[in-house]
C-alpha cells in the first residue's frame, strides 16, 4: 500500500471518532461497483466515511492465487473488507490476510440473497444458521485485532419472528462481534431476484431501533431505502419511545449521485472543511488515474464510477454520454475527462446566458 497523500491525513484520527463501521456513516458494499477505483473516487468526496470493498469470497482469496487483485487497495482508509463465506477456519484465515493488507475492519456478509451464493452457504441464507455465523465471528476475532462486524437482513422470507433476530444478534455479541449493520428488510430466498430483494420486501426500520433497544451498548447501523445522508440523520435521533441507532449506511443512492458524499463529513463528523467542487474532485482524482493508466489500466475501469458526478446538474447527461462513448477507446486518457468537463462547463455557461 502507498502512503496517504495530503488529502487523507485527517483520516488518521478517524479511530478517535468511532470504532467500527456500525457507527457514523458508511457506503454499502456493492458487487461490481465498490471496487478499489470506486473507493479511491469516493475518498475524494469524504475523508471520514467508512468505505467497503465488494464482497470477496473466502474461496477466491484462498484459491484464486491473486491476492493483489482481491485485496489490493490504496488511498481509501478507513476501509472495510467484506468477506463471503461460512467456514470459520477459512474466514479466520482470510480475515488475517485482510488485516495484513491494511484493512481497518472485516465484515461478514449475511445479507446477499442471490441463489448463486446460497448454494455455497454464503450470504442471507446464513441467518438460518446463527450458530455458524457466531462461530465465524469468534474465529475471526481470535485471529485479528481489528473490528469484526456483520451485515445482515432482519429476517428470511415471510418470517415475522423478532425473537429470531434478537437471538441472531445476541449470538454475534456473545462471539465478540463489534457491530451489526441491518438492512431493514427480510431477504426472500425464493421467488425474488437480488434486484427485487432490494425494493420489494417492506422496510421495518422500527425493528432496527428495537434491536438497539435490546442491546443498548452494542453498535447498530441501519441500511435500506435511505435516499440521502441528510435523511439518514433521522435515525441518529430517538423516535417516540425507540432509541437512535449508531450508524447509517447508504448504497445505490451514493453510487447514482456520488456528490452526496460531500455532505457526510459536516453532518456525521463535524468536519466543516470547505466542500470541494465537482471539478476539484475530478482534478484531485487525476493522479490516481494517471498511475492506473501507467500500470496498463484502462480509463473506463475508473471512469465508469464517476458517471454520476454531475447527476442532476446542467451538462450531466452530456458528461455521462461523452464518457460512455469515449472512455473505452484504445489509448483513452485524462484528456477524455478534460474534454468532458469542458463540455459540462460550456453547457452551464450556455444555460446561464439563456436565463
Amino acid at each position: 500500500m502507498n502512503s496517504q497523500d495530503s488529502m487523507f491525513q485527517s483520516t488518521t484520527t478517524h479511530s478517535l471518532i468511532q470504532q467500527n463501521s456500525a457507527q457514523g456513516f458508511s457506503v454499502a458494499p456493492m458487487l461490481d461497483w465498490t471496487d478499489r477505483h470506486c473507493r479511491a473516487f469516493h475518498r475524494k468526496l469524504t475523508k471520514h466515511a467508512w468505505l467497503y470493498s465488494e464482497m470477496v469470497t473466502t474461496g477466491a482469496i484462498i484459491y484464486g492465487n491473486n491476492l493483489p487483485r482481491f485485496l489490493g487497495h490504496e488511498q481509501d482508509q478507513p476501509v472495510v473488507l467484506q468477506l463471503g463465506g461460512s467456514d470459520p477456519l477459512e474466514l479466520a484465515h482470510c480475515a488475517k490476510l485482510g488485516e495484513g493488507w491494511g484493512y481497518d475492519e472485516i465484515n461478514l456478509n449475511v445479507g446477499c440473497p442471490s441463489d448463486r451464493v446460497q448454494n455455497n452457504m454464503i450470504g442471507a441464507c446464513l441467518m438460518d444458521h446463527p450458530k455458524l455465523v457466531a462461530e465465524g465471528v469468534d474465529a475471526m476475532k481470535q485471529k485479528i485485532s481489528i473490528p469484526v462486524t456483520v451485515k445482515s437482513r432482519i429476517g428470511l422470507d415471510d418470517n415475522e419472528d423478532f425473537g429470531k433476530l434478537v437471538d441472531f444478534v445476541g449470538g454475534i455479541i456473545d462471539a465478540g462481534g463489534d457491530g451489526v449493520i441491518l438492512h431493514a428488510r427480510n431477504a426472500w430466498l425464493q421467488g425474488l431476484s437480488p434486484k427485487e430483494n432490494r425494493d420489494v420486501p417492506p422496510l421495518k426500520y422500527d425493528w432496527v431501533r428495537q434491536i438497539k433497544q435490546t442491546f443498548p451498548t452494542f453498535s447498530i447501523a441501519v441500511n435500506g431505502g435511505i435516499a440521502t445522508p441528510e435523511a439518514g440523520q433521522d435515525f441518529l435521533t430517538t423516535e417516540q419511545s425507540l432509541p437512535a441507532v449508531d450508524g447509517v449506511m447508504l448504497g445505490r443512492a451514493i453510487y447514482e449521485n456520488p456528490y452526496l458524499l460531500t455532505s457526510v463529513d459536516p453532518l456525521y463528523y463535524q468536519d466543516n472543511t470547505q466542500v470541494p467542487t465537482r471539478q476539484e474532485v475530478l482534478e484531485a482524482l487525476y493522479p490516481y488515474i494517471e498511475k492506473h493508466l501507467a500500470n496498463d489500466g484502462k480509463l473506463h475501469q475508473v471512469s465508469r464510477h464517476i458517471l454520476g458526478l454531475f447527476h442532476g446538474m446542467p451538462g450531466g447527461r452530456i458528461w455521462r454520454r461523452y464518457l460512455s462513448e469515449n472512455a473505452f477507446k484504445p489509448g483513452a486518457g485524462i484528456e477524455v475527462l478534460q474534454t468532458a468537463l469542458q463540455k459540462v462547463n460550456d453547457e452551464i455557461y450556455r444555460m446561464e446566458q439563456a436565463s
